[in-house]
């Protein structure tokens, strides 16, 4: 038996942690003794909308206690970070080698367990652009966890960022991840046209602001929508849409672009970027995971900027 963090809707925090099964592995899987896992607010939000007893977490980083049975992925004693679409917040998880990937020494634990949700999502929604240098891009959600990211990398690739922040003071945070200028508040999405017209845009908002950032499109421009934090639902003008000609809205689902690339190449990718210095996770908490019920609560009522990390060690 190990234990586990799981949902259980008859404790006052809804998360608990329990004894379960010790994971047993297919033979393209390795078993990895967790040390760090990150939260995000979708998967926090899911599990607790689904009033269910579960086993939640996606984002994981530890050691290699026993290689894959088919010699693949990293070997036993490896440093890894990995990606599970369930469960991973346990002592030890199976996890599949093409979701595993080694990491540097120069990264530590709590880095490597921001990198896979947030990381991948930043990394596939700017390359829907292709060649970034010299285009112009929008980033809502600018100080969540894929915000931060997609600042810092777009940076790298020589574009010209606009980002969006609630306050002056978290606009700050904005610039100092890469981003070229920072609008403030819902107002602020307006005034970003000034910047525009924009080649790319990536927007975790919905709602009414993913209606107001579509005229911002130049020709040819794509808004990749990676989330709804403000609803699910908006009204689009379809009239601009389709007689401006040219600009795609694109759906953007992780599980699905995962079908088209490589995890475990582009984890790597960023943890080695991690361990050259030229990608920082923002990481606002750290803690125990015997603390998931209260960093839980605070990620969704939006306390933090950048990532919660859970240490099991």
């Amino acid at each position: 038996m190990i234990r586990a963090i799981v949902t259980d809707p008859h404790t006052a925090d809804f998360f608990t942690i329990k004894e379960v099964e010790a994971p047993v592995a297919q033979a393209w899987e390795a078993i990895v003794q967790v040390q760090a896992v990150s939260l995000n607010r979708g998967e926090v939000k899911d599990a607790l909308d689904s009033g269910k007893i579960a086993r939640p977490g996606w984002d994981f980083s530890g050691t290699v206690i026993a290689q894959a049975a088919n010699g693949a992925g990293p070997r036993s004693g490896a440093r890894v970070v990995g990606l599970l679409p369930m469960g991973a917040w346990s002592e030890q998880v199976a996890a599949p080698v093409s979701m595993l990937a080694e990491i540097p020494d120069e990264v530590s634990f709590a880095e490597a367990a921001t990198l896979p949700v947030a990381g991948l999502t930043a990394l596939y929604a700017l390359r829907k652009e292709g060649l970034l240098l010299g285009k112009r891009i929008l980033i809502t959600g600018s100080t969540g966890g894929v915000g931060l990211f997609a600042h810092q990398l777009a940076a790298q690739s020589g574009a010209f960022a606009v980002g969006t922040a609630s306050t002056a003071e978290k606009a700050q945070l904005v610039r100092e991840a890469g981003a070229d200028e920072a609008v403030v508040g819902y107002s602020g999405i307006a005034s970003a046209s000034e910047f525009g017209p924009f080649d790319l845009i990536v927007d975790s908002v919905g709602g009414d602001t993913l209606a107001a950032l579509l005229p911002q499109l130049g020709p040819q421009g794509i808004c990749v929508a990676v989330g709804f934090s403000s609803s699910p639902v908006a009204t689009v003008d379809m009239r601009n849409l389709v007689t401006s000609g040219g600009r795609t809205l694109y759906g953007f689902f992780l599980g699905e672009e995962l079908n088209r690339h490589s995890a475990a190449d582009d984890l790597r990718l960023l943890a080695r970027l991690v361990a050259d210095g030229r990608l920082t996770p923002r990481i606002e908490a750290e803690a125990p995971w015997t603390e998931i019920g209260s960093v839980a609560r605070s990620l969704l009522e939006r306390k933090y900027s950048g990532k919660a990390v859970l240490s099991l060690s």
